[in-house]
Formats: structure tokens, C-alpha cells, sequence
């Protein structure tokens, strides 16, 4: 029974911050890559950021210095901070849950986010 579970999304001002989270249950938490993903109207989707058992995060250029993802292992959560937000932002956000080893890929149900100017 996989569950990943985002909240915090919503509507926000360009310039304006949001706290994305996610909490995940049913896996081994500590071993696996969490990343959140997002998908814009018409585009297609894009890791926005990911974090590895190791604690080691990658992000896309186009978030990198405005976005910080981390983790609660204790929490089975992960987060994404977001800050600055631009409109070219406005997405729905997934949580993703995947380990190789262990045979893992699970999604959120995503979490809209809208950034207006």
C-alpha cells in the first residue's frame, strides 16, 4: 500500500514563496530518490529537483538558487521550498518516489501551483 501524498500548493504572486510537501507511506523510505516534477499547460514534464538516499539534490536550471529540496526521513516527507516564484512556474507538481533496487517508481496525484503576476 504506496501512498505518496503532496500538499501546499495554490496561488501565489510572482515573487512570492510556496512550501511544497509530500508525504510518503508503504515504502523504505530512506532508500529511495524522492524528486518532485512538474508539467505546464502544453509542455512537457520536467524534474524540477530530486534528492537521494545520500542526501545529494540535483535541480533544473531553471529553479537552481530559488528552489531547495530536502527531506525528513523521520517524516517519510520530502519538501520543496520554493521561493521567487516566476509565473513560468505555474505547473502541477508530482512527488515521485523511486529506488532501482528495490523496484520502486511511485507518483503523487500532483499539487497545482499558479504563480500570477
Amino acid at each position: 500500500q504506496v501512498q505518496l501524498v503532496e500538499s501546499g500548493g495554490g496561488l501565489v504572486q510572482a515573487g512570492g514563496s510556496l512550501r511544497l510537501s509530500c508525504a510518503a507511506s508503504g515504502v523504505i523510505f530512506s532508500r529511495v530518490t524522492m524528486g518532485w516534477y512538474r508539467q505546464a499547460p502544453g509542455k512537457q514534464r520536467e524534474l524540477v529537483a530530486r534528492i537521494m538516499p545520500s542526501y545529494t539534490t540535483t535541480y533544473a536550471d531553471s529553479v537552481k538558487g530559488r528552489f531547495t529540496i530536502s527531506r525528513d526521513n523521520a517524516k517519510n516527507s520530502v519538501y520543496l521550498q520554493m521561493n521567487s516564484l516566476k509565473p513560468e512556474d505555474t505547473a502541477v507538481y508530482y512527488c515521485n518516489a523511486y529506488s532501482y533496487a528495490l523496484g520502486y517508481d511511485y507518483w503523487g496525484q500532483g499539487t497545482q501551483v499558479t504563480v500570477s503576476s
